[in-house]
């Protein structure tokens, strides 16, 4: 009898844990390889269910609630947009579908078209194999955790068929022709009206991603001469050696045509990498330094901070405090830099990979946005990318990516905090390293920072091979 009161407590605890446990959500929305788990119809069409029923609890300034959907290019938004639509629509809840445009367009268009909610389909920098969903609230942010496994639990542990609309309530959907329109004349409200781009060359890759169209308008209305790469998308070819994970593309183009600079959007647009006029790639780390500086010599940095992740190169902390700028840290994710900007009214952060925020115009990371915000420094300033560039000095950093079967807490792992104490007693204080797994991928990220970067490969690749081992 106790045996089984015990397996009953047991099986309760499991229970559970598992309601509280995410099962779609990573550290950027759901995400994963198009027609099998999550993304596959019946799977989506279920999250539009569960979230047209969180909508349907709460008031809305519309007489229907109403969600606004964008995508990227890969071949399998359709099917995606189509079952979120469905899911939507039978909850009663009218959907107007957006086409192709950036993520960052489709949190302000969820703000400007009084939506209840926003919803992005796009695996970001991943290839076209790949698909996902991110969630947007009516104020143009990312929906919080709370939010994200309310929405886990509907769709795993409810029936929805009793909460359906009636046949007279089910959710109409239209095509909003003009989006891309709206979102060009936003972006460009980012740029000073006392400036133009006249003069200018840019080369710039949208990666045949979701700017495809968007962003050479951008530039061009602006005044730029620009060479566009990327912008030929198939379905299939988005982030194929090209954007912002493919920088040295733009690079070698920029020398070619001996452009000022070249911008490197990803798949959906939310991310940039830039190059200088001499090649060198200037990554997010290097963004932020620039903006910040300049905010903060025209006394409009916000508290004199700005917010980065734990991926961030320590050689920003060192520039920003020699300059009276405080650096916070956050988890990695660009949802999480907006979070601690919201509570504490900071206006700049990012990552290291290309997020960067400008909380003063936008809800989240915007490549074309921060292109923009540089471009406006070097007007000022009257420097080159190169000179704005040079400020900041890297400390020698070294990333591993290394596929896993599993997760399991890397603490729990034999020889693994011993393995972690004696790299920490070589680096002497003067480096670091952070482990963690991706939100995204099948994969735990392993970076190691110090002075020396032959003896950090060589710790990193400690690391590497032991959780290799121990999670294959």
């Amino acid at each position: 009898m106790a045996k089984e009161s015990a397996e009953k407590a047991k099986d309760a605890t499991a229970k559970s844990e598992g309601a509280t446990r995410k099962k779609l959500f990573g550290t950027d929305g759901i995400r994963g390889t198009a027609n099998q788990y999550p993304i596959t119809p019946d799977i989506v069409m279920k999250v539009g269910q569960a979230m047209g029923h969180i909508l349907n609890r709460h008031p809305s300034r519309n007489k229907r609630p109403k969600v606004v959907i964008g995508k990227d290019t890969r071949l399998s938004g359709y099917m995606v947009e189509l079952a979120l639509t469905s899911g939507l629509n039978s909850m009663g809840v009218h959907v107007e579908l957006l086409g192709p445009l950036p993520t960052p367009g489709i949190g302000f268009l969820t703000r400007n078209m009084r939506a209840d909610a926003g919803i992005v389909i796009s695996a970001s920098h991943n290839a076209y194999m790949d698909n996902g969903i991110k969630i947007f609230g009516p104020d143009g942010y990312k929906i919080p955790d709370t939010m994200e496994r309310e929405i886990e639990q509907l769709v795993f542990e409810t029936d929805m068929n009793p909460l359906l609309a009636g046949s007279t309530e089910i959710g109409r959907s239209k095509r909003i022709d003009d989006a891309d329109g709206r979102y060009v004349v936003y972006a460009k409200n980012a740029f000073p009206l006392e400036y133009t781009l006249d003069g200018m060359r840019i080369v710039l890759d949208c990666a045949n991603g979701a700017s495809y169209k968007v962003a050479p308008a951008i530039f061009q209305e602006l005044g730029a001469e620009t060479i566009v790469l990327g912008n030929t998308p198939n379905g299939f070819n988005i982030n194929d050696k090209s954007g912002a994970l493919y920088p040295a593309k733009v690079s070698e183009a920029v020398l070619q045509y001996r452009a000022d600079v070249g911008i490197s959007l990803d798949g959906d647009a939310d991310r940039v990498v830039m190059v200088d006029e001499k090649g060198h790639i200037v990554n997010g780390d290097h963004i932020l330094a620039i903006c910040a500086l300049h905010l903060k010599e025209r006394d409009a940095l916000p508290k004199n901070t700005v917010v980065a992740t734990q991926m961030s190169n320590f050689g920003l902390d060192k520039l920003m405090t020699e300059h009276g700028i405080n650096v916070i840290r956050t988890d990695v994710g660009d949802k999480y830099v907006v979070e601690e900007m919201r509570r504490n009214g900071f206006c700049l952060g990012g990552e290291q990979s290309g997020h960067i925020i400008f909380l003063d115009h936008s809800t989240t990371g915007d490549g074309c946005i921060a292109a923009l915000n540089v471009l406006a420094v070097m007007k000022r300033t009257g420097l080159s990318l190169s000179q704005l560039n040079e400020k900041m000095a890297d400390m020698p950093q070294v990333l591993i990516n290394t596929r896993v079967r599993r997760r399991e807490e890397v603490s729990k792992i034999p020889g693994y905090l011993q393995l972690v104490k004696e790299i920490e007693g070589k680096l002497k204080g003067q480096g670091r390293l952070f482990v963690r797994f991706s939100g995204t991928e099948p994969v735990i990220r392993v970076l190691v920072e110090g002075p020396d970067r032959a003896a950090i490969s060589k710790y990193a690749e400690e690391i590497a091979n032991l959780l290799e081992r121990e999670l294959s």
